[in-house]
């Protein structure tokens, strides 16, 4: 082939409307609460039409798809899940059956994260047709992460026996390259107190009001926490409270919190607990504690896979193979040159590099600004370029390793 980039160029633009049409098929099926069956099914029937090797589901109910058998495993990892849509009468349009305005399309899950689906799918079609495969097995993977980040990919590697020796994220990445984000641990701090009529309060003891200087602490513990020049500083929040009582005319026996700490380089998951810990006044010790939290939720398949909430930070250094050929595609696509960057929030990077230490990278359209809100958006300009950005990824890649 004498010009790749320009026979990938034409390859992804005679695919422009299937990709569009496939987009708005996937996003039309409802996909909350690791309900994946329905738009896998969808997803399945486009790889088997365009003629994949291999498509199946794993354990978690997870769907796979893989083009060729070389020696090199590339993932391209997108999740096909959602969250909710909140309030219906807060949307200007049906979530599900979106719109298209000045070439955005608006729908839930256009830009988190099923804008990167069709993208995916198609390059790796069309890097099989050019012979741009570079001696690769290729795979799709279309997994729940929404529902537990990383859990998925987890499951893949230990319980399907799947390990690819490079990751491409399609979280909205705003068409840039990606390489890391800060991690997170989720906790919970529970109170004890006893329960007493409302009107003779002063024979119970109240729980809220124990956990008050643990939550003021919490709104005052960003200065002291760690910082990384890259990742940026640690962040925590308290992000849910519930409380136990008889009735509304009654002292509360029991408060809890949970807490969502972003960890970044230098913070362990130890430290971030004890930090926690150290925020309980000394009175209050045995009974106010505060333990990491754990998911044991078996997905629609029933299948469940145990892990304790820690998703620790990463980043994939800017001189890997991967990062600088994801740098040269962009720089042979568009003629744009820059530093690779980063996600505030979270993804099953977590685990491909986080845990398994497997080198990745980010790629996706789409901004996560809009992710979970009711403006959740796509350029579908953007969908379509996206994909030959990935159907070029594993050729260029081979000419870095």
């Amino acid at each position: 082939m004498t010009d790749p980039i320009q026979a990938v160029r034409e390859a992804t633009e005679a695919y422009r409307d299937d990709i569009i049409q496939f987009l708005k098929d996937i996003c039309a099926i409802p996909s909350m609460e690791s309900q994946l069956r329905d738009v896998g099914e969808r997803i399945a029937e486009e790889m088997n039409r365009l003629g994949f090797d291999e498509v199946r589901w794993d354990s978690m109910g997870n769907i796979l798809g893989r083009m060729g058998d070389g020696p090199r495993k590339i993932l391209f990892d997108s999740h096909v899940d959602t969250v909710g849509i909140g309030d219906p009468e807060a949307w200007d349009w049906d979530p599900f059956v979106g719109k298209v305005e000045d070439g955005i399309f608006y729908a839930r899950g256009a830009c988190d994260e099923k804008g990167s689906t069709p993208p995916m799918i198609y390059a790796c079609a069309i890097a099989r047709d050019l012979g741009l495969m570079n001696d690769c097995t290729l795979y799709y993977y279309g997994n729940m992460e929404e529902w537990c980040d990383g859990i998925a990919p987890h499951s893949l590697v230990e319980t399907d026996g799947i390990r690819p020796d490079f990751v491409v994220i399609g979280e909205p990445t705003r068409m840039q390259v990606y390489r890391g984000h800060k991690g997170r641990v989720e906790m919970e701090v529970v109170s004890k107190g006893k329960s007493a009529h409302a009107a003779s309060n002063h024979l119970g003891d109240n729980a809220i009001y124990k956990m008050l200087p643990v939550i003021a602490g919490i709104r005052d513990l960003e200065p002291s926490l760690g910082d990384d020049p890259f990742l940026g500083p640690g962040k925590i929040t308290v992000s849910d409270q519930t409380v136990k009582t008889p009735s509304i005319n009654a002292v509360p026996d029991e408060c809890t919190i949970l807490i969502d700490r972003r960890v970044t380089f230098g913070e362990t998951k130890e430290e971030a607990v004890a930090q926690v810990e150290a925020l309980v006044p000394e009175e209050h010790r045995d009974q106010v504690k505060v333990s990491m939290l754990h998911y044991d939720e078996p997905s629609y398949t029933g299948f469940v896979f145990p892990v304790e909430k820690y998703f620790p930070a990463w980043s994939l250094p800017e001189d890997h193979p991967l990062v600088r050929s994801g740098l040269e595609v962009i720089k042979k696509l568009w003629d744009r040159e820059g530093a690779a960057g980063k996600w505030n929030f979270s993804t099953n990077g977590i685990y491909w590099m986080g845990k398994a230490n497997i080198p990745s990278i980010g790629f996706g359209p789409g901004d996560e600004e809009h992710a979970h809100t009711v403006l959740d958006q796509v350029s579908l300009d953007d969908v379509v370029d996206a994909t030959a950005f990935y159907a070029l990824l594993p050729s260029t890649l081979g000419l870095h390793l």
